[in-house]
């Protein structure tokens, strides 16, 4: 049974791993180059505006979902208070029950300061677990969650920076203990984000320019059995940047660039007990590939946003991941609507490169209301 434990947690880390990397990687060669970590979930784009950008948005005007994607663009929403909701369903062509739901809240404290909560809920629908010689152990739903918290504040009129605690929670058996087992046991987490956000208008020809960066999921690493196995979680170093023109007085068209690189460890002997600290800051130069194989760890995320009236959107966007990481490649589309307090939002998938993908031909969607702060009279410390 101690053996059988092991060998469900690996199936279900490994399966989730790789359905989260969103690839099918039958055809790759022999030498496994993909990165893979704990709770991969933390890494899907959870909101249907970004999800419809091609996964981008760590400089995206800031709404509802900004603390997911830069905790320092948050202090820049204009509303003072609100939330939003979104709905992904996953494997949506074979499967009906695994889905993943996104809740996130804000509150606007001032001019400058900006708090918010959300709630990341990976349900990976019914799993029948049977032992080695074929014993049925029961149904159980295998199910991940991360809970965190966030704070943003900006420091002068363009400039913002924000932080965020994390608590993230992984149970893919639900057999620990079971028949005398200890092997098998939910794993949990701690983790922080950093991030910070620059924008400024370009009065001369009347459109703006902004940047941002952000490291997510710095944090412990993550253990299904006991101390001497642990696993990485997926902390992420996202870099990005949007040019917005407006193209008249109801018109205004906007492009966005995203760079991404994981933080962990590239597969090499013995990668999986280095230190912390030690595989997150070396990952920029442990690829046994060297550089080349560096670059390719890098991904880029393009999209194009259109609103007319600041009343209907429509997007566009694409995804880029090199072959030998997971050949990751689709194009994504989607629209939004906003209107007085209210606004929703839809993305679609399509791969380019023949391979599965499990998020095609899935609607995601997400809603949002957000609500004006009462003025308040008092000196900024930005004036």
């Amino acid at each position: 049974m101690k053996k059988l434990g092991i060998v469900l947690i690996l199936a279900l880390v490994a399966a989730s791993a790789f359905a989260q990397l969103q690839g099918n990687l039958i055809g790759q060669d022999s030498t496994n180059k993909i990165i893979t970590t704990a709770v991969p979930f933390l890494t899907i784009t959870p909101d249907s505006r970004s999800a419809a950008l091609g996964d981008a948005g760590v400089a995206t005007s800031p709404d509802a979902n900004s603390a997911y994607w830069n905790a320092g663009k948050l202090a820049f929403i204009k509303e003072g208070y609100g939330g939003s909701a979104s709905y992904t369903p996953w494997l949506g062509k074979i499967v009906n029950d695994m889905s993943i739901f996104y809740l996130s809240g804000f509150y606007k404290i001032n001019r400058e300061q900006t708090i918010a909560a959300s709630m990341k809920y990976f349900n990976m629908g019914e799993i029948n677990f049977r032992d080695a010689q074929n014993n049925d152990l029961g149904r159980f739903n295998p199910r991940e969650y991360a809970f965190d918290v966030t704070y943003s504040r900006i420091l002068t009129e363009h400039f913002g920076i924000g932080g965020a605690l994390r608590y993230i929670h992984s149970n893919l058996t639900g057999i620990y203990g079971a028949s005398g087992s200890t092997d098998g046991k939910p794993g949990s987490s701690v983790a922080v984000d950093l991030g910070v956000y620059y924008t400024k208008p370009l009065v001369s020809n009347n459109s703006s320019v902004s940047l941002g960066a952000s490291i997510t999921n710095l944090g412990s690493k993550i253990s299904y059995s006991d101390a001497n196995n642990k696993d990485f979680i997926p902390t992420n170093l996202r870099l990005g940047g949007v040019y917005k023109t407006e193209l008249d007085a109801l018109n205004s068209l906007s492009f966005i660039l995203d760079f991404n690189k994981l933080m962990v460890p590239s597969p090499h002997p013995g990668y999986k007990s280095e230190p912390l600290l030690k595989g997150v800051f070396g990952s920029f130069s442990d690829a046994p590939g060297g550089f080349k194989e560096e670059m390719h760890e890098i991904t880029t995320s393009l999209g194009m946003e259109y609103w007319y009236n600041q009343l209907f959107a429509g997007r566009l966007g694409y995804f880029y991941e090199a072959k030998d990481k997971g050949d990751r490649k689709y194009l994504t589309a989607g629209f939004g609507v906003r209107y007085e307090k209210f606004a929703f939002d839809m993305a679609y998938l399509v791969p380019t490169n023949n391979r599965n993908n499990a998020l095609a031909e899935t609607i995601r969607f997400t809603i949002m209301i957000t609500f004006n702060a009462k003025p308040k009279e008092e000196e900024s410390v930005t004036d």
